[in-house]
């Protein structure tokens, strides 16, 4: 065979090869970044039993496992006498866990006052409002997350208890929640 066409051959064989590890590389970053994608999702969607949200009964209480809050929010919806609420949980970059009901505290009448998160931060559905989770529980008042101090849960190494009385109290904040249709 001439010099010539063997250069030629392996000289073609040569870039399918390096064409390749580009597509190659691309796929493992789509399929890592579905990944966490499907990760995240999993974290940051609401939590609830069987039918919806966890009624919560006298003598009861919403527990909340400390294993499963992380520094994504983490909703738990719960029914008390008819209302539908939803609390949220998440870990400040302290470490620290907050908690707070998952409605607006100046826009919990609209109807549409509750947050998502978005990014990093917590959003306010109606106002748009940024909210830092490092303010959870710490900022009262004013377009924030409505904060369930440590008077109001028993926190232990392994969980967040709520009372059914604690949450029963503030079933009005949720009277409109999620009703407005945008």
């Amino acid at each position: 065979m001439d010099k010539s066409v063997k250069k030629e051959k392996q000289g073609s064989k040569a870039p399918a090869k390096r064409n390749l590890l580009p597509v190659a590389a691309a796929a493992v970053a789509l399929i890592c970044a579905a990944g966490v994608f499907i990760a995240n999702r999993s974290v940051t969607e609401p939590k609830s039993g069987a039918g919806g949200a966890e009624a919560i009964t006298a003598g009861n209480a919403l527990v909340i496992p400390v294993s499963s809050v992380t520094e994504q929010a983490v909703f738990y919806p719960v029914e008390v006498d008819g209302t539908e609420m939803e609390v949220l949980a998440i870990r400040a970059s302290d470490g620290t866990i907050r908690t707070a009901f998952n409605t607006c505290q100046s826009c919990y009448t609209s109807g549409q006052g509750y947050y998502t998160m978005q990014d990093e931060e917590l959003v306010c559905n109606n106002c748009g409002f940024h909210f830092s989770p490092d303010q959870v529980e710490v900022s009262s008042g004013g377009c924030n997350p409505w904060p369930i101090f440590e008077e109001n849960k028993t926190v232990t190494e392994d969980s967040i208890s709520i009372s059914y009385e604690f949450l029963s109290q503030s079933r009005d904040i949720f009277a409109n929640w999620k009703t407005a249709v945008r």
